[in-house]
Formats: structure tokens, sequence, C-alpha cells
């Protein structure tokens, strides 16, 4: 029987859908899994899950067959999809692909701003219907932004924008000032008191019990009626229906939604329709070559595994953030 560690790789078919995983192949057995029932199959034996399709939320309805795993690699930011409560209570280690997306959804959040201020969705119609109608944009220079979520990603948004001339202050668990990216962080438990003063108002904290329906009615009376909210975190971060109540009567000017609370975001939605709202599939962090990227800090994980090193982007299971201490080792065998 080999003693070579079995790595477990849930969404795909083949070694051909995981770009770059034949790097491994010789050091481990890969079973791949794209459907429920061959998660169930895949899972005994194995120390190792590659969470490659990171929408799937089957792993949970597996448990029970997944009594040798050590180590589950998320390739997503966000790992709500995993934080169910079998596997919080183990002593599963759980890492994540944090710095992976964080620069491009920064230059999306840059785009939508952009395309708020100078109208871009507005030209684009007009031009589908052949009409020639001058209007005028907004600068962007100066503008105050709010960004909810203060870990890499936000902080990689808040350095873009304050480079192209924002003013972005952020929002965190703690209140601190002096910080690097932001100067000010306010406290999530001041959130109301801070979003008059915000022009647009970003959002990308974790999906966890304490941020699911952070932004709602109150959130949005708070906000400037010329402001505009984007949420590049999880749709469930927002109440979908308080928020087109917000922007049907005029509270707040627009709204990007690159989430939905239901994924793909059904066609009955009032989202769809309003003229203000932009939304996009889940895309704001990928980008061409992404997967290959994934896959390398994976690589370079189980490298750590296979060497008893500490593991990179290790997750604090009850909070949903990376700790800041990688110091969490899989216990072998």
């Amino acid at each position: 029987m080999s003693n070579q560690p079995i790595i477990v790789i849930q969404g795909a078919a083949c070694a051909k859908q995981v770009p770059g995983i034949d790097a491994i192949a010789g050091g481990a057995e890969l079973r791949f899994a794209d459907s429920p029932g061959r998660l169930v199959e895949a899972l005994p034996g194995a120390g190792i899950l590659l969470g490659w399709n990171f929408s799937e939320g089957n792993l949970r309805d597996a448990w029970p067959h997944a009594g040798s795993l050590r180590w589950i690699h998320w390739t997503g930011a966000g790992v709500d999809a995993v934080l169910f409560p079998e596997l919080i209570r183990s002593d599963v280690v759980l890492t994540n692909s944090r710095g992976i997306f964080d620069r491009a959804m920064a230059e999306y959040v840059l785009g939508l701003i952009l395309s708020f201020a100078k109208r871009f969705p507005e030209t684009t119609r007009h031009q589908g219907e052949r009409r020639w109608q001058h209007r005028l944009g907004e600068l962007v220079f100066g503008a105050r932004v709010l960004v909810v979520g203060v870990g890499s990603i936000g902080r990689e948004i808040a350095g873009l924008l304050t480079r192209v001339g924002l003013q972005v202050e952020g929002v965190g668990r703690r209140a601190r000032a002096g910080d690097d990216d932001f100067g000010v962080i306010h406290a999530q438990e001041d959130l109301n008191a801070v979003l008059p003063e915000a022009d647009y108002v970003v959002v990308i904290v974790p999906l966890t019990e304490q941020s699911r329906g952070m932004f709602g009615a109150a959130q949005f009376a708070a906000m400037k009626p010329t402001a505009r909210i984007i949420n590049v975190a999880r749709g469930a971060v927002v109440d979908e229906g308080a928020l087109a109540d917000a922007l049907r009567l005029g509270r707040i000017a627009g709204a990007a939604l690159d989430v939905a609370a239901v994924e793909p975001l059904p066609a009955d939605s009032p989202l769809w329709e309003m003229p203000q709202v932009i939304i996009s599939p889940h895309m704001s962090g990928d980008y061409v070559g992404y997967q290959e990227a994934v896959v390398s800090a994976f690589v370079d994980n189980f490298q750590r595994f296979r060497t008893g090193q500490p593991l990179l982007n290790v997750v604090d299971k009850t909070s949903g953030f990376v700790l800041s201490g990688d110091d969490r080792k899989p216990r072998q065998g």
C-alpha cells in the first residue's frame, strides 16, 4: 500500500480542470470528485481536500466519510460554504486562498466607482438605442469611500482608491486610528454613525453570523441619497428586499452587486430592472490566470504539509478570519 497522502479534489472531474495540479501528482494520490456521490466515494482514507469549486456545499452531507481528513484548502477567499458545525468542532485545519484575488477585486471596485461617476451603463444603453444625448459625469477625486471589511482585500481596495485620489476609511471589528491603509478604522458597532459621510460604501466582509444582514433598511436610511453601495462580499450580507425599496424610494442613488443571496440572482428579482443597479455574476476576483495562481498557492502549502511546516492562510473556524499567526499544523496520521 502506498504511503503517499491522498488528496480529494472536490468539484473537478480530472487533472485537466485543475491547471498545475500535476506538479504534485508524483507525490500524492489524487482523487477527483465532481458530484456528491463521487465525493462520498473519494473521502475515505483521504487526509487532504482541495475545494476546487468553492460554490459547492455538499461537503457537510459527505462529512461522515471524512474521518481521515486533516486539512482542507478552499480555493476562495471566503470560507462560509464550509463553516458548518461539524467542521468547526473538528481538528481539521482550514486554509484559504487569501491574497490571490486582492488586486483583481480592487480594480473591479475602482471600475464600478468610475462606471457610476462617468455614467457608463447609461452610455451603453444609449448607444444600443442609437441615442446621442449629452450628460454630465462626476469627479471621483476627493469622493469619500467607506470600506466595510479591513482584511487583505479591503486593504488592497483602500490602497488603490487612495492612489486615485479618493478619501478612504474603513470599518472593522475594532476602532483604531493611524492605520497604514485606511488612516481611520471605525468599529462595526459605529457603522450607522459613519455611513452618512460616505459617497460610496464598499462591502467586503466575510459572511458570518455577525455580518449576515448587516445592511438593511436602517443602514440604507443612514446613507446619503446620492451614495452608492458596492457589494463584493457575499449576497447575504445585504438585505436585497430592503435594498430594492431604498433604490425605488430614492434613499440611495445606486448599487453594484457582484454577489447575491441566491446565485444566480433569480429572474424575478426587481433589481434586474433597476437602471441604477449594476449586476455581475460573482466575477470580481476572477482573471485570466487566477486558477493557476490558486493551484500554485495550494502546491506551496502542500509542500509545507509534507515537511511539517506551518501552513499559510490558516482560518480561525470560529470567526471565519485568517489567523494573524499562521502557526497551526495538521496532525499527521
